[in-house]
């Protein structure tokens, strides 16, 4: 049924984040184009390659399209910009934000090859991150990027896609605090413990300068060959999550 253009924002559940995925076409859908603001036309028309420009596309217009349908207003009205980034004030590169309807909501976005992800929380910030499941070349990862208890943890496994699926973990919870906070990984990883040997979710500090701030992630289940985690802000044991649309596992994460 088509919602009404005049119809008011409704306001989502603040005790549960809410996750979308989608898959990435090959070549730009009419239909995703027609749904982008001025500056991601701009954008879109620099990418050389298609299926860049198509995974782009498909993922901004996708997150307007599940926008929408949280708030109850068309994707044509959900307008996407950005904050600024917390470590130099420049708008060009900070976290997403929604810029309409004026709803106070923190949202995320990640893609990896064939899949694009959507985090929106209502109650704190949010930071989520997907990879596709594949060899990882892991030397330098594991040196520069884990701290001590991780390479031990990672190192106790044999080359394979065992090891690949836990370091792809480690690196997919840290993401996912990094992107929340909105500093990225320039600082430095290695300081940012994921307890990669648990199985979420886990409770993290993210260490930034004087201030530390505490994280609750949870492991995504979205199906075999790609690993993914969200993280909201604050001590809960674990964060409730819809994801849309559904996979087998998730009454596990509510």
């Amino acid at each position: 049924m088509p919602v009404p253009a005049d119809a008011a924002p409704r306001p989502p559940d603040p005790a549960r984040t809410q996750v979308w995925w989608w898959e990435l076409p090959e070549r730009v859908d009419p239909a995703d184009a027609a749904l982008l603001g001025p500056a991601e036309d701009a954008r879109l028309r620099r990418f050389g390659s298609e299926r860049a420009a198509a995974s782009f596309a498909r993922s901004r217009a996708a997150a307007r399209r599940a926008l929408g349908t949280l708030l109850g207003v068309p994707a044509a009205e959900v307008v996407l910009g950005r904050t600024e980034c917390p470590g130099c004030g420049d708008l060009g590169h900070g976290p997403p934000r929604l810029v309409r309807p004026k709803v106070p909501l923190a949202i995320s976005l990640s893609r990896t090859a064939g899949r694009g992800l959507l985090a929106v929380s209502a109650g704190a910030r949010v930071g989520v991150d997907l990879e596709a499941l594949r060899a990882v070349r892991g030397e330098a990862l594991i040196r520069t990027a884990l701290t001590p208890g991780e390479r031990a943890a990672v190192l106790r496994v044999p080359p394979g896609p065992e090891r690949d699926r836990l370091l792809l973990r480690a690196w997919t919870r840290k993401e996912a605090v990094v992107k929340a906070v909105g500093t990225g990984l320039t600082g430095a990883p290695n300081r940012l413990e994921t307890q990669v040997a648990r199985p979420g979710p886990v409770v993290l500090t993210h260490p930034l300068g004087e201030t530390d701030t505490v994280w609750s992630v949870a492991d995504l289940d979205l199906g075999e060959g790609y690993v993914a985690a969200v993280a909201t802000e604050g001590a809960a044991a674990g964060p409730a999550v819809d994801i849309h649309p559904r996979t087998h596992r998730d009454e596990d994460l509510s």
